[in-house]
């Protein structure tokens, strides 16, 4: 590769668009490489990704993610992100943190969920490893076991406890500042992304929460025209 490219894949819910756009923005207005977005769209993936809605899903991209190293045709490195999140810094300061070692890499949290509820009242689903799913650096090439057969029949937890791995040690681990759980963990000015996980400032109830202020001045900038 002549160049380093960021690939990034976000998971797209039609159920909140703008949080796609938010994220985008916040990472481009920091980056200092050029950055290639992807948005996991379940329309856009007819005869790809076929597998019923889950009625514990939270989101339509909840299994969908697990198509980025095929979607990347099982080449270089890609980035996964869950929508509800802001960047904070830099997104090369994430990118230079790739170890070839490793076959995927996240933050490997280890926590109980606060609440028994998230957003449009879906529920909080507990189990080992959560939240690992929702930033994941994928070495495409060591992630051939997730072709579109096995991501549509195998179950949630064999996908989101990356149980398609040849064991643990190949999960590499990131800062927990790189997916900072809101609500879930206390404020961290120092947060790198934060993870709006309960539910995004775009709902109501959520419009008070840590960060929304950075939130909805990225929003802001996403809508920016230069008038005449």
């Amino acid at each position: 590769m002549s160049h380093d490219v960021a690939r990034v894949f976000v998971g797209f819910d039609t159920k909140e668009v703008v949080a796609y756009h938010v994220l985008a923005q916040s990472i481009l207005e920091k980056s200092t490489m050029p950055v290639q977005f992807m948005p996991i769209v379940l329309s856009n993936l007819e005869g790809i990704f076929t597998r019923e809605r889950n009625s514990l899903q939270s989101t339509e991209f909840s299994f969908s993610r697990f198509l980025v190293p095929y979607l990347s045709g099982f080449e270089g490195w890609s980035l996964f992100m869950d929508c509800d999140m802001l960047m904070r810094v830099d997104i090369a300061e994430l990118w230079a943190l790739r170890d070839e070692a490793c076959s995927v890499m996240c933050v490997k949290h280890d926590y109980v969920p606060k609440v028994e509820t998230k957003f449009l009242g879906q529920t909080q689903t507990k189990y080992e490893k959560k939240n690992w799913s929702s930033v994941i650096l994928f070495n495409n090439a060591k992630c051939k076991a997730l072709t579109p057969d096995f991501v549509n029949t195998a179950t949630g937890l064999e996908l989101h406890q990356f149980k398609w791995l040849d064991g643990d040690d190949k999960i590499g681990a990131l800062p927990a500042e790189w997916n900072w759980l809101v609500n879930e963990y206390d404020h961290n000015p120092d947060a790198k992304n934060v993870h709006f996980t309960d539910g995004g400032p775009y709902f109501d109830e959520y419009k008070n929460d840590d960060y929304a202020d950075e939130w909805f001045a990225a929003r802001d900038r996403t809508l920016h025209v230069q008038q005449r």
